[in-house]
């Protein structure tokens, strides 16, 4: 069945091909009745809602664009605004402080450490969907950013994977094994449970690729496999291969107003939000484009160059991974699913940093408009990018605003029945219990946080939850809870204020106009639903002045104190000792003189 292309008066994003609109699409589907399906899981880091050319975004994404064709978009997908609590739901499909990782290593408070809930790894008793499924049978394989934990149990060889290569960090480089900021030492790679070396042609999302397509390879054709693959794209540093990268050379030179603008009107002319919603206001603390030097603006649009060239470089390799599993026939019962952790990253190391500068020169690093991505290029967005990629949401990563928790979300295969992009809200916890319930399996009540997406894929139904049922996202202080087309959020600093809002999202997507004067009673409702989810999950409340960048700074401090402290002792016992010489040396020599 043809699907329509994006609305011609939106025109087309400068380096894409035509886009699927998302309010007409009507989208096909395979099955092989009988046998249990495989799949395949891929997921984004830091990828905005409309990053990809599926959603209206400037990157060309053929091959997420052909399985979106296949399969269903999703409208109103939700996330955590952080990487591994996102991953620990996603692959639990319970609330993030239930797994363990109610946060991550580089932001947690000191109050915090320790806490049940704030392990920051998988607890006893939390059942992940890789164990599920190969209790039922499947062969389990993992590759790319796992940050749940490496020490004895943590890692996914303990976690019902059969094999796995994965990075327990927040990020690393992508063309070598390298840390990207002074809190690691190294970039910290595990094969099957232990530590693992980078071939020297490494370059990340073919690497991941490469190694996935060897895992189902080797195994036995007969099983089905379930195949979990956690991109680096795009985390910081952002680098790809120049030859995906030059094409976008002039695709963000009017700057980050104008990006926000126009993805704003693609969302509306799409179907991806309302018409006439309004834009989501621009931080006051960010630079207007205007500000910068010429040398400034051609280094942040030749990051966002990179960037688009790192998301086509993920869909090249995915494509790859697609090819493979047509030419072993293998593609027509696999179930895809692709979504991002979190939405776009706002570090501006080098602003945030007085002493970054020195470290990515002394770790090979350069931050040039003259570098295209490849080996050595430090790149990053900034939060004035972020908050435009983000676009028609507010806000960024790390935050509970739309543009760090609403993140694009495709799912395709058999059991997903031809129907228009879902506009039903679901969230990062509803993949596990869905993928156990397409293979065949049945959950216990409780069992799960989030629902099974099944009757929604199959056509049975076109809603997930009832307009009546909360949800709740927190994250290091910074949270929402959603309940039908109503949104109660907070974020903290330091670009939130810590004030409670109320948004009608179903028409204000972009969280302009507060709601708390105007429905007082709506506004308790929400915040007494928020805190009934505070206490069955287990939220701790933040320190008196938490600011998250502080923070990393005072965890970073820490990490590298306790990192170099047996260098930093031997050093002063080698000064000591130096100084107790001299002194000896020079009495020897008094005595020595002549009177």
């Amino acid at each position: 069945m043809a699907v329509a292309v994006a609305v011609a008066a939106a025109g087309p994003p400068a380096a894409g091909p035509p886009r699927p609109d998302l309010a007409n699409a009507s989208l096909p589907t395979a099955a092989r009745p009988g046998k249990p399906p495989n799949f395949v899981v891929l997921l984004a880091d830091d990828l905005a809602l409309m990053d990809l050319g599926t959603y209206g975004g400037e990157a060309h994404t053929p091959n997420i664009e052909a399985l979106a064709i296949r399969g269903r978009i999703f409208k109103r997908h939700y996330t955590s605004p952080l990487c591994s609590p996102s991953r620990a739901m996603l692959l639990t499909g319970l609330d993030n402080h239930r797994t363990g990782v109610s946060t991550i290593p580089e932001v947690i408070p000191k109050e915090h450490v320790g806490k049940k809930g704030y392990s920051l790894s998988f607890e006893p008793g939390v059942t992940t969907i890789s164990t599920r499924l190969r209790q039922r049978g499947y062969r389990t394989y993992m590759t790319g950013k796992w940050h749940l934990g490496s020490g004895k149990g943590d890692l996914p060889n303990a976690h019902g994977f059969d094999r796995s290569f994965v990075l327990d960090a927040s990020g690393a480089d992508n063309w070598e094994q390298k840390s990207y900021i002074p809190y690691y030492a190294t970039a910290p790679w595990f094969e099957d449970g232990k530590p693992a070396t980078l071939p020297k042609d490494f370059y990340s999302s073919r690497f991941l690729v490469d190694r996935m397509i060897d895992y189902i390879d080797a195994g036995d054709a007969q099983q089905p496999f379930f195949a979990y693959i956690g991109f680096q794209a795009i985390h910081i540093p952002v680098q790809a291969p120049e030859e995906f990268t030059r094409k976008y050379a002039d695709t963000y030179r009017e700057g980050w107003a104008a990006m926000r603008k126009a993805r704003w009107q693609r969302a509306q002319a799409i179907g991806l939000i309302p018409q006439g919603a309004p834009l989501a206001e621009l931080l006051q603390s960010l630079r207007r484009w205007e500000s910068l030097s010429k040398g400034e603006q051609a280094l942040f649009a030749r990051h966002m160059a990179i960037n688009a060239g790192m998301i086509e470089a993920m869909d090249h390799h995915i494509g790859r991974l697609v090819a493979y599993l047509k030419r072993t026939g293998q593609y027509d019962n696999t179930v895809f699913v692709f979504t991002s952790d979190n939405g776009p990253e706002p570090s501006d190391p080098m602003a945030t940093s007085a002493t970054m500068e020195l470290w990515t020169r002394a770790n090979g690093y350069s931050v040039s408009a003259d570098n295209w991505g490849e080996k050595g290029t430090y790149a990053f967005i900034g939060p004035e990018f972020a908050n435009a990629a983000a676009s028609p949401g507010a806000m960024f990563k790390f935050y509970t605003s739309e543009g760090g928790l609403h993140v694009p979300m495709v799912i395709a295969g058999p059991g997903v029945a031809p129907a228009e992009p879902s506009a039903a809200m679901t969230t990062v916890s509803d993949i596990a219990p869905t993928l156990l319930a397409l293979a065949g399996g049945t959950a216990q009540d409780q069992a799960f946080d989030g629902s099974s997406l099944v009757p929604l894929l199959s056509g049975a139904s076109e809603t997930v939850r009832s307009a009546d049922t909360a949800v709740g996202f927190e994250v290091s202080g910074n949270a929402a809870l959603f309940k039908g087309s109503y949104k109660l959020v907070r974020n903290l600093a330091p670009y939130g204020d810590g004030v409670w809002r109320l948004f009608d999202i179903a028409s204000d997507p972009g969280e302009t106009r507060d709601l708390r004067k105007a429905e007082p009673a709506r506004f308790d409702e929400l915040m007494q639903d928020y805190r009934a989810y505070a206490r069955r999950n287990g939220v701790l409340e933040m320190p008196a002045g938490y600011d998250s960048t502080q923070q990393i700074a005072k965890n970073t401090v820490r990490k590298m104190a306790a990192r170099y402290a047996w260098y930093l002792l031997a050093g002063g016992i080698a000064i000591v000792l130096l100084v107790y010489g001299a002194v000896r040396w020079i009495r020897r020599r008094r005595k020595a003189w002549p009177a």
